[in-house]
């Protein structure tokens, strides 16, 4: 086959993006894609076979266009491009490029995958919305980035965080302190996501607020949600009954996003998690949203994504029939 030559102009910050520290980016395209990669000035020349030349301008032209938004490239983005142009997915961030996000610490926020990017636009056009998937795949950050661009926006009076407060067997009544102090570890991953989009100081000048609320979901029964964002975090260990309670505190001007991974049930019984009915039975409802992260949108470190094919691979071989899941 023969290799030629073809060139990709960028700018001076697209440029960089594209290299990397150290050239890393580069290294990362050119093992994937078995091309040479150089800069000779005003963008870059890649040099292999047709079809490898082209999905390498892919991740290229990718990885640009997310500099030329504003937002940091890191080596996570080039692994979710290869990824996405390895898969015939096309540039991942541009379907949710018309979604305001937040700027965070490293600059904009930008979806990785085709998947986050339906995602965030779910996120706009439902007012229930579902991302379910395996760790590392961005449900529960890019949800509380759209939550924060609401409330930064006005667009809701309050952000509220909820999930269930018992898992591997601990309750909550054992961890000393009060509320918050009991209940702030287990939100640490949204706590994590707010203070890099909002700032540490915004998060807590708004908590004291009262704009951003943190509770177990049993303090939601009696509520009624109104004009507020709702985030329902490792649902998978909700039961059914906590899932209706909660999915029905919504008030008006709400929406809500509740995200869980089905694989990591700590209940002590895994076929009362109210997170698979849920999705069972609101599938196709007007106004609810259903986003299935799969293995290749991880966006963590790529050991991340072969740990979840690897466990995805033995649950499908252990699997009993019929699926205990989908019986009553």
């Amino acid at each position: 086959m023969a290799r030629e030559s073809e060139f990709v102009p960028l700018n001076d910050a697209e440029l960089r993006a594209v290299i990397g520290p150290n050239s890393r980016h580069v290294a990362l395209i050119e093992d994937a894609f078995k091309v040479l990669v150089e800069a000779p000035g005003g963008g870059v020349s890649v040099n292999g076979g047709m079809r490898d030349r082209a999905d390498a301008r892919r991740v290229i032209e990718d990885l640009a266009k997310r500099a030329a938004l504003g937002a940091e490239v890191t080596e996570a983005d080039v692994r979710a491009a290869l990824g996405q142009a390895r898969g015939g997915k096309g540039a991942p961030g541009l379907a949710a490029a018309g979604v305001s996000l937040p700027g965070g610490k490293r600059g904009a926020i930008v979806p990785k995958t085709k998947a986050q990017a339906a995602y965030v636009d779910m996120l706009g056009r439902c007012e229930l919305s579902f991302g379910v998937g395996p760790a590392g795949t961005g449900k529960t950050f890019l949800a509380a980035a759209y939550g924060a661009s609401l409330l930064r926006r006005g667009q809701v009076d309050r952000l509220v965080i909820t999930r269930p407060a018992v898992e591997a067997g601990e309750k909550l009544g054992f961890l000393p302190g009060d509320l918050n102090e009991k209940v702030d570890p287990y939100l640490a991953p949204i706590w994590e996501a707010l203070n890099d989009i909002l700032g540490a100081e915004d998060v807590q000048r708004r908590r004291d607020k009262g704009e951003i609320e943190a509770a177990p979901i049993a303090f939601m029964r009696g509520r009624t949600l109104s004009h507020a964002f709702v985030i329902v975090d490792e649902a998978q260990n909700t039961s059914r009954l906590q899932m209706k309670m909660v999915l029905t505190r919504l008030g008006e001007g709400a929406r809500m996003v509740v995200t869980g991974d089905p694989s990591q049930i700590d209940l002590l019984n895994p076929r009362d998690s109210g997170l698979a009915h849920a999705l069972r039975i609101l599938d196709g409802v007007q106004g609810v949203g259903i986003l299935r992260f799969a293995a290749e949108d991880v966006v963590r470190h790529a050991m991340v994504e072969r740990i979840v094919r690897a466990y995805d691979a033995d649950a499908a071989r252990s699997r009993p029939t019929p699926d205990l899941e989908d019986a009553e």
